[in-house]
């Protein structure tokens, strides 16, 4: 924004433009001049579609892992949703924030830099008010929170941090830290008010309480990874992880399937009519010699060489080799 000037600068502009001294024309042209800035397309000033859209995949996941974590902690239904992921300046999401609020500053480690998630009152009495037993219908007026009360936020707040290392988890072996938390704007200057910073909103609903909360990731915080952040980047390693849990599962399933094994002692061919009258203390001759390995068979599949024998009083096999391919 430019100066205001006062009535005697005014007066006195006045003065020069009428006189000569200033040229309206020069000054026209000098605003008219285009100003070509270089760009560097390798370090970015703000972030891209594609990288909002990778946050939001993350954080409806996280969105889901929280509903689940809330739902148990507090003993009753909570429902969080994604509404919307944008790119602000620091300044427009402080600016957007009245006192007092909770504000807790979070060590994004290993990244350098923090990050905030910004909570409503009414949320976090809500909590409160569940946590202490009550019926999650507080009516909490706009007050400053107690040393107990901020003690409790805490404990929900490094939970939910806990919570957001697993939707990361194929981005970054994130470990967030509760570094303090603020109920005072002017206090949570963690970056430049010009810096461009992802803010993502949720919807909370907790019985019949609905509220939002945000969590402001600056650029810079996540400027060393964002070229992961993209939706082929995520998708990939999604598919991977499916396909690796895919793999895992197969190879459970079948090391736990039964499979019929067959020693085959020999074979040999007889005529229809010497087969039916054959009888018992008949002696047939067999194709192995009495030194020669047998075949053992997995399934239909001809797999091992074995010598036949006894074990602990029972018939038995001793493998001797694996059979190859070309066999």
């Amino acid at each position: 924004m430019g100066e205001i000037l006062s009535q005697s600068e005014i007066d006195e502009l006045l003065r020069a433009l009428n006189t000569g001294e200033i040229n309206v024309k020069e000054i026209k042209e000098a605003s008219d001049e285009k100003k070509v800035v270089k760009y560097d397309f390798s370090r970015p000033s703000k972030f891209s579609k594609d990288n909002l859209r990778a946050l939001k995949n993350i954080y409806e996941n996280y969105a889901r892992l929280a509903t689940n974590f809330l739902t148990g902690y507090l003993r009753t239904l909570v429902q969080i949703d994604v509404i919307e992921v944008q790119a602000l300046t620091y300044y427009d999401f402080i600016g957007s924030i009245s006192n007092p609020v909770i504000l807790p500053i979070i060590k994004f480690a290993p990244l350098e830099g923090n990050i905030i998630l910004e909570m409503t009152p009414q949320i976090a009495f809500t909590f409160i008010d569940r946590v202490l037993g009550g019926k999650s219908n507080s009516s909490e007026g706009k007050r400053d929170f107690t040393e107990i009360e901020l003690a409790i936020i805490e404990r929900i707040i490094i939970q939910l941090l806990n919570v957001m290392r697993e939707p990361w988890r194929d981005i970054i072996q994130l470990k967030p830290i509760l570094e303090k938390i603020e109920t005072n704007t002017q206090f949570a200057q963690i970056i430049s008010p010009n810096e461009i910073v992802a803010l993502v909103t949720f919807d909370l609903k907790l019985s019949d309480v609905q509220g939002m909360f945000n969590v402001c990731i600056p650029y810079i915080t996540v400027e060393p990874i964002i070229s992961r952040l993209n939706t082929r980047y995520w998708f990939g390693n999604i598919k991977k992880q499916l396909d690796d849990s895919a793999k895992t599962m197969i190879q459970t399933k079948i090391s736990s399937t039964r499979v019929q094994v067959k020693a085959i002692l020999g074979n040999t061919k007889i005529i229809v009519s010497d087969l039916l009258e054959l009888q018992r203390g008949d002696v047939l001759p067999l194709s192995k010699d009495i030194n020669e390995d047998i075949d053992v068979y997995v399934g239909d599949l001809h797999k091992f060489k074995a010598k036949p024998g006894v074990s602990k009083n029972k018939l038995a096999i001793k493998i001797t080799s694996l059979v190859g391919k070309e066999d």
